[in-house]
């Protein structure tokens, strides 16, 4: 099947692949797989820097529509933006001249706010225009806000309207390199300049003349994005990449999942963080795809019904949470069994290559604005109910693995290449192995490419412990690799538990099992001495009041953790005994979380400790 963008002549070829395939022979004891199978993959894009980006959208996608959101979402007739691909690349440029022009060439500028079109622009303006953006946390509160400001070294700021005090704030303190201040909400506030003055000031600039931005010579290896991580283990870093490392994570990708222009991918994770950076934001606006802006968590099923989304990233949390929805409104209308029948039968049809999903679903799938085909997840396992769940529906869920780090993908899998349990294949430019593998084959997961940080910023310590003495970056996950060469995470090497008996226990695999029990929101396994010759694992458990009450009544703390451990004798007699829960702690005041949902374990470790 072949499709043609009806407003440009760029023609596109869903089936346009290819096979890779490549033998490398490591020294004993290190277990090292790579491209050793054929792999089925779209042709791979050459992007050396990300002016390569703007220049192929602007030739090729310039009349789509790159981004959809709404101006006073709460109001009763919203006011619906469209911004061209033409339009994005000129506001680009005529904001990078006004930068540059106030002197900002080389500076650090740091942007925080939600996902919005001028956090895009600000992001794409820095990065082509020779200075180093710093996408900040919107969710981080305020006096670790002011701590990354100052570490970062940012001249200037950019921001929603919410953080002006914050900022008026940060520009007092004499530790901050901060000297100028841009709102971009517009907001008339004094000591803040607007974001529409200094873009309007950008097309003055070019009107006039100004070829500064056309004279930025950009180094590919010099840092231009840093990004400070989540902090789940320990407190942030300062990763610096470049745009090689970006660009080329960005080139692999291409040739895994296939975009299309005519695609609609809602941007609702936060687009700070590199998963949702990478994907959504550069891949999706590369593809020349139109990207609308989510209105909030709580919007997330009616912005896919009115944008018509065909295209989610997303996290497990959510994804369990749209097909929990789903689940019930089939119970609600007495439709289990017919559904399930269906579902054999939509099945069985698919064997003989016949796929009518999209048909005998269409009511549901019409909740969520009936386009969505693919779901592209990370950062946590996902319960593979959810995953047959949305397959069975004609969702296909691609997952991917990697850190900030990696800028951030190393591997994923394909529509054809999946395995129930792992993360998917290597990428093809990048170089895995397992170190030190014990018995099971489990090992640290060390990598090499040129998706791979230079190491994190003044911060020279770190950056010592993260690589090894040949140049291997420690992801700090703990995993294997099958035969075929399928990436297996167990878990990350600094939440291992080492028992007294020498035996290792991966926590989040049994934290796995525990969220999948009907009452649980979530858990966290830990360990606790018991005496002098021995440890016992115990867990703390998030329960849902609502359906626990829906199934038992009304009752009493003790009784509702009562039930649960009966549940959790049930997941012991599952695993070995060394994996054994002895004690558990139960609660509904939900963990810590970064603003992709991940647990910051060492804060609640802290607080049970």
């Amino acid at each position: 099947m072949f499709g043609e963008n009806k407003n440009t002549s760029c023609k596109f070829y869903p089936n346009n692949i290819k096979y890779n395939y490549k033998l490398i022979i490591y020294y004993k004891g290190m277990m090292k797989l790579k491209g050793t199978k054929k792999r089925q993959v779209y042709n791979p894009q050459k992007i050396e820097e990300l002016r390569d980006v703007m220049k192929h959208v602007n030739e090729n996608y310039s009349n789509n529509v790159a981004f959809k959101y709404k101006k006073n979402c709460d109001a009763k007739e919203p006011e619906y933006i469209e911004k061209t691909y033409s339009q994005y690349v000129k506001d680009i440029k005529a904001f990078a001249t006004s930068l540059l022009e106030l002197g900002y060439a080389n500076k650090k500028i740091a942007v925080i706010g939600k996902n919005r079109y001028e956090w895009c622009v600000t992001y794409m303006a820095a990065t082509t225009g020779g200075m180093v953006i710093v996408p900040l946390d919107k969710a981080l509160p305020d006096n670790e806000i002011e701590t990354l400001v100052r570490r970062s070294g940012a001249e200037i700021v950019i921001f929603d309207k919410r953080y002006s005090d914050i900022m008026l704030k940060i520009k007092e303190d004499k530790q901050s390199k901060v000297n100028m201040l841009v709102d971009m909400d517009n907001e008339k506030i004094e000591g803040i300049e607007k974001f529409e003055n200094l873009l309007e000031n950008g097309y003055d600039l070019l009107e006039k003349g100004s070829k500064k931005y056309d004279e930025v010579k950009t180094d590919v290896n010099k840092m231009s994005i840093l990004l400070f991580t989540s902090g789940t283990t320990s407190e942030p870093k300062g990763v610096m990449l470049s745009q090689k490392n970006i660009c080329s994570d960005l080139s692999s990708i291409t040739s895994w999942v296939k975009i299309y222009p005519t695609d609609t991918l809602l941007s609702f994770l936060p687009i700070h963080h590199t998963f949702e950076c990478m994907i959504t934001f550069l891949y999706g606006t590369y593809s020349g795809a139109t990207i609308a802006f989510c209105d909030g968590l709580k919007y997330i099923q009616k912005n896919m019904q009115e944008y018509k989304v065909t295209i989610l990233v997303a996290v497990p949390l959510v994804l369990e949470t749209m097909y929990k929805k789903i689940q019930k409104g089939i119970k609600d209308q007495g439709k289990e069994k017919l559904i399930n029948t269906v579902a054999k039968i939509s099945n069985g049809l698919l064997k003989c290559h016949i796929d009518f999903r999209r048909v005998f679903f269409k009511q549901i799938l019409d909740n969520f604005g009936g386009k969505l085909r693919v779901v592209l997840y990370g950062a946590a396992p996902m319960n593979k109910e959810t995953i047959v769940g949305f397959n069975n529906l004609g969702i296909s869920l691609i997952q991917g693995y990697g850190l900030t780090e990696s800028s951030p993908v190393i591997a994923a899998e394909t529509d054809k290449e999946k395995r129930p349990g792992s993360v998917g294949l290597i990428f093809d430019t990048i170089e895995l192995k397992i170190d030190n593998p014990n018995e099971e084959g489990i090992g640290e997961i060390l990598v090499k490419g040129p998706n791979i940080t230079s190491g994190y910023y003044e911060n020279e310590e770190a950056t010592k412990k993260a690589f090894t003495k040949d140049g291997w970056f420690k992801t700090g996950d703990y995993g294997y690799l099958d035969k075929d060469e399928f990436l297996y995470v167990t878990g990350r090497k600094n939440d291992i538990i080492v028992l007294r008996n020498g035996k290792n226990v991966y926590p989040q695999e049994i934290e796995f099992l525990i969220n999948k029990l009907p009452y649980v929101k979530e858990s966290l396994v830990y360990q606790r001495g018991q005496s002098k010759t021995d440890t016992m694992l115990c867990a703390k458990i998030v329960y849902d009041v609502d359906l626990i009450k829906k199934e038992l009544g009304s009752g009493t703390k003790e009784e509702y953790q009562e039930k649960i451990w009966e549940e959790i004798k049930k997941i012991n007699e599952q695993v070995p005994n060394f994996k054994h829960i002895k004690q558990i702690e139960i609660t509904t005041q939900e963990f810590a979380k970064t603003t992709t949902q991940k647990v910051k374990r060492y804060k609640e470790l802290e607080k049970i400790q």
